[in-house]
């Protein structure tokens, strides 16, 4: 059997299983998709942006979030103002972000968005965090308390030194 013939009947037998592809999920290409016009704007607006597009469109991307991420959102939204003003709100991949000299530092990902038991607050790599080898970059979160509260602000001082 020549190789190209190898090949075709293999491509032919693992598709004929049955078996569905394990690629992107709807969630997943809608996220990108955002993320496709997210780049578009920003691009439209100039390398710099604006502050206040950045700011009306996480607050518009809080506002369509489902109780009780929205207020967890809207929390986390002044309690990072408060404790880094120096980063700029925007959306990333449709969530709200914040991100200093435009590079994404921290983001919120609302549980319903990819039909998760929780919320997400996570890191970027921008985020100053590194502790040994290893340091978290993602949290779980199901509410707020000033416990949480406490640490999310120390984590994101720390993140944007």
């Amino acid at each position: 059997m020549s190789p190209s013939k190898g090949r075709q009947k293999a491509a032919r037998s693992a598709t004929a299983t049955g078996k569905k592809s394990k690629g992107f999920t709807n969630d997943e290409r809608a996220a990108m998709k955002e993320r496709a016009q997210e780049l578009k704007a920003e691009a439209r607006r100039g390398s710099h942006g604006d502050q206040a597009d950045g700011e009306s469109a996480a607050l518009a991307k809080i506002a369509e979030m489902q109780e009780p991420d929205r207020a967890m959102a809207n929390r986390l939204h002044s309690l990072i103002k408060a404790s880094a003003p120096a980063l700029l709100s925007k959306t990333w991949y449709g969530m709200p972000a914040y991100a200093k000299d435009g590079k994404v530092v921290c983001f919120f990902q609302s549980a319903h968005k990819f039909k998760s038991r929780y919320a997400t607050f996570g890191f970027s790599d921008e985020a100053h965090l590194d502790d040994g080898g290893m340091w978290p970059t993602s949290f779980a979160l199901k509410e707020l308390t000033a416990a949480e509260e406490a640490r999310i602000s120390a984590l994101v001082k720390q993140a944007v030194r």
